[in-house]
């Protein structure tokens, strides 16, 4: 399967779409899938005529989902975009997807798809890692309405940004970085969708926090007494 990054063919981008093996998944029709799906006990996604089961999610991935919504969620209230999580499928043609995260604008449809979300959210774990960044990647940015994809690390403090304003090209955000989305307008820090995330990058944040914390209250002083400007974050980090 070939397609398009921009104006480039995907045939020898570094995270091309990988033929699947034949064993993988169960073939059916898209009509049986959707008849299915609604009662099945275990999610499946549809790619290429065939279900794959979905496997379950982490605390810390949970933790990420729930972060996301919240801060989107907030921001679109009483706007015409909303977000959505959890049982809403993506389709792309004759695909059908579960994203972990998907912001929708003027959404109409009562049966839990929508074929024109603007922005995706994937929490990528060693189960999905792959199929994140090749097969979901080709077929997100093949929707007319997608603007952003985000693929956000558990493991580690990464977001990973693609654009469509930009040609799909990735950018990386970590700790002190805040991410625009033009979409809708909305500014969020990277700490934001890690809050209460457990991995050791969050762990050794935090303790930094502490410290910082622990100095500004010995020397009887504030975080509103930070020079103008500068965050707490900011001089965590040496900013």
């Amino acid at each position: 399967m070939n397609a398009k990054i921009g104006n480039e063919s995907t045939e020898n981008y570094p995270m091309a779409l990988q033929p699947k093996s034949e064993s993988d998944g169960i073939a059916m029709s898209e009509e049986e899938y959707l008849r299915t799906e609604p009662d099945a006990e275990v999610r499946h996604e549809y790619i290429d005529g065939r279900a794959y089961a979905m496997s379950g999610a982490s605390t810390n991935h949970i933790r990420i989902t729930a972060n996301i919504t919240r801060e989107f969620g907030v921001h679109l209230k009483g706007k015409p975009c909303e977000v959505l999580m959890a049982d809403m499928k993506a389709k792309v043609a004759k695909d059908y997807v579960y994203p972990d995260v998907v912001v929708v604008c003027n959404h109409t449809e009562k049966n839990g798809i929508t074929d024109s979300p603007v922005i995706i959210f994937e929490v990528l774990s060693q189960s999905t890692r792959k199929r994140d960044f090749t097969t979901k990647l080709i077929l997100y940015i093949n929707l007319p309405s997608l603007q952003e994809y985000v693929l956000v690390e558990q493991e580690i403090v990464r977001v990973t940004v693609l654009r469509k304003m930009n040609g799909w090209k990735p950018e990386e955000y970590s700790f002190g970085d805040s991410i625009t989305f033009e979409s809708i307008a909305m500014t969020l820090p990277v700490e934001e969708i890690y809050d209460r995330v457990d991995n050791q990058e969050m762990r050794e944040w935090l303790s930094q926090n502490r410290v910082y914390e622990s100095n500004v209250v010995a020397g009887g002083g504030s975080f509103e007494e930070q020079p103008e400007g500068q965050s707490a974050t900011d001089i965590v980090d040496g900013g």
